[in-house]
Formats: C-alpha cells, sequence, structure tokens
C-alpha cells in the first residue's frame, strides 16, 4: 500500500479480546466505532490469545453471545499464538497479537478499554511516522537516591539499539524532568504494517527483558516493559510525539478511560454520553449486564454517583488521589 501524509479511510484496527472484563470492553468500544465513525472503511480486527503452554487457563473469550454480538457489530475475531508473553505478562499480547493482521495494510492498535467518541476516518494519520499516546504520567523510570538519573537510563537504551538519543529529547523541557525523555502510554499506537512494527517491538521487549543496560538494574519491567520498548520504536521508525498534531487521539476522537470509574470521574459529559448512548440498546444492553462492574456502574447509577465526587473543571493533579476518593467512597470497581 502506497505510503502517504493524506489521511487514510482504508486503515485496520485492532484490539485485543480476551475472556473477562476484556471481551465486554472490546463490545463497548466496537459500539461506539460504529455509532461514532461511521465513514470508518476498514476492517476492525479483536484479536483473541489462544490457549497454550503460557496460559493456565484458556484466555479465549467466553460465550457465544459476546462472539455473536462483536460480529454483528462489524468486529473479526482472529486467533493469535502467545510464544513470549502470555499469563505472565499480558501487556505483551499488544505485540504478539500484531503478527495476526494482514501484513502491509496500515493498522492502528487501540487498547480494549477505548471509546470512540468522534470521527475516527478524520483523523489525518501519517502511518509512516508513528506515535502513541501522550495522555500518561511519569510512572516510568522510578529514581532511586544515588542511582543514575532520568537521562542516563533513556541513553543506555537508546544506545542499546544503536539509535540516537539527543534527537529524541523535548529540548523546551528542563534537564531531568520526565517528559523531556520520549516516553508514551501504549494505549493506542500506529505504522503501515503490523508485522514490520511487531517484530522490532517483539525484539526490543525481549532484549530489554533479559539483557537490559546495567543502568536499569534497579528498575521495574513488569508491569512497564511494553512502554519502555515502544519510544524507542516508534523513534527507530522516524517516529515522534503527536504525529498526528495532539488533541484528536485521546482527545476529541477517542478516549482511553482505563476503568469506568475514572471515566465517570474525570471525562467529559460527551464521553460519559456517549458511553451510556452505545451501551443503551437491548441487544447490546443483555450482554454487558453479565459483568458485574459494567452493570452497576452504567446500569445502576454508580458510576453517576462517582461523577458527583468531583468538579470536572477542578480535578485533582494526580490520578492516585481521584482513585483514592472513589474508593474511600465505596465506588471502585474494575
Amino acid at each position: 500500500m502506497a505510503k502517504t501524509t493524506e489521511k487514510h479511510t482504508d486503515f485496520n484496527i485492532m484490539i485485543v479480546g480476551q475472556g473477562g472484563r476484556l471481551q465486554f470492553e472490546a463490545l463497548i468500544f466496537a459500539a461506539s466505532l460504529r455509532d461514532q465513525s461511521p465513514d470508518f472503511k476498514g476492517r476492525l480486527f479483536v484479536a483473541e490469545p489462544q490457549p497454550g503452554a503460557l496460559w493456565p487457563n484458556d484466555p479465549r473469550i467466553r460465550g457465544d453471545e459476546t462472539r455473536d454480538l462483536l460480529k454483528e457489530l462489524g468486529a473479526e475475531i482472529i486467533p493469535f499464538e502467545n510464544r513470549h508473553f502470555g499469563h505472565a505478562y499480558p501487556y505483551g499480547n499488544k505485540i504478539e497479537a500484531l503478527f495476526s493482521l494482514p501484513k502491509g495494510e496500515p493498522f492502528v492498535f487501540f487498547d480494549t478499554d477505548t471509546l470512540i467518541t468522534g470521527d475516527l476516518a478524520s483523523v489525518p494519520f501519517d502511518f509512516t511516522r508513528p506515535t502513541a499516546s501522550m495522555r500518561r504520567e511519569g510512572t516510568w523510570p522510578q529514581l532511586e537516591l544515588y542511582g543514575p538519573g532520568y537521562g542516563a537510563i533513556w541513553k543506555s537504551l537508546y544506545d542499546k539499539f544503536g539509535l540516537d538519543f539527543e534527537s529524541s529529547l523535548d529540548l523546551g523541557q528542563p534537564d531531568e524532568y520526565w517528559q523531556r525523555y520520549l516516553y508514551f502510554n501504549a494505549g493506542f499506537f500506529f505504522y503501515d504494517c503490523p508485522h514490520v512494527f511487531g517484530q522490532r517491538f517483539l525484539d526490543y521487549a525481549l532484549a530489554i527483558a533479559n539483557d537490559a543496560p546495567p543502568e536499569l538494574v534497579c528498575q521495574e519491567l513488569d508491569p512497564w516493559l511494553d512502554q519502555v520498548a515502544l519510544p524507542l520504536v516508534i523513534h527507530s521508525f522516524g517516529g515522534a510525539r503527536d504525529t498526528p498534531e495532539a488533541g484528536l487521539l485521546d482527545g476529541d476522537i477517542t478516549c482511553h478511560y482505563r476503568v469506568l470509574p475514572l471515566l465517570y470521574a474525570r471525562e467529559s459529559d460527551h464521553v460519559v454520553k456517549v458511553l451510556e448512548s452505545v451501551t443503551a440498546p437491548n441487544r447490546v444492553k443483555k450482554v454487558l449486564k453479565e459483568y458485574d462492574p459494567i452493570k452497576r456502574m452504567i446500569y445502576q447509577g454508580r458510576g453517576q454517583k462517582v461523577r458527583a465526587l468531583f468538579d470536572q473543571d477542578d480535578l485533582p493533579r494526580r490520578e492516585q488521589a481521584i482513585r483514592n476518593t472513589i474508593k474511600r467512597n465505596g465506588f471502585w470497581m474494575r
């Protein structure tokens, strides 16, 4: 497929569908895509991990009703095998599932806990310049008192893979401030071939997990491994921050809500309206009510009680403070 900087309407979307919470989030994603982005011309793939040695239990989607409804909403369920991660690191699904997509076709990966809130076909993707979500906090690395700083830790990783470190820096941010260094939330990413991107993502993640530079000796990689490798992968392909421009993905067009209590606590009235609208049809409601957090949050009104705890125009700066307030009031669910 030819590379272009013009907007695409023929790219593929991938989310991961797995038994339990993710299969119900996949239904909400598919319903919101169909409702909010009617001009989307591509294919929606729900990648499903298969039973194997790396899973102690069957990870597949449970129940024919969920499968049938996903298909009615336009999704294609495709299997993939876990050869490296599986139960021990389920975040690796987003890496290994890429190889199940059509080779050579542009793709966008979204975490399943994402809501489509606008016309995805209007986003001017440049699939030759990947990026990922800038809606993140400074979760990694966590600096030790006498350990290396941000610059030394990140530079060691760029050096490991032969990448230019200096060109990745945001020079508008102070030295040794976490936002100076390329760091994303892995809630979405895209490129012009899932197999090429997936192979490099896999190679980098395994190399970091199995042979990390000494500067990482005090750093936790679970659950951060995908978010440590991702900026290196994106930089290696000539990607950068905010391509396309900020305010679309994780903005006006999509919302990575993470868990429903956080959605009700901090997202816009439009996001809440989309969520409650796309989950209202009886056919959808019948299946979603099988999952207790969705039933209580959306259908029994607990979400609106969470929303009433906060001023959405004056939220706490840190997510943990929001979580603590919800938990203190007995409304936390996931």
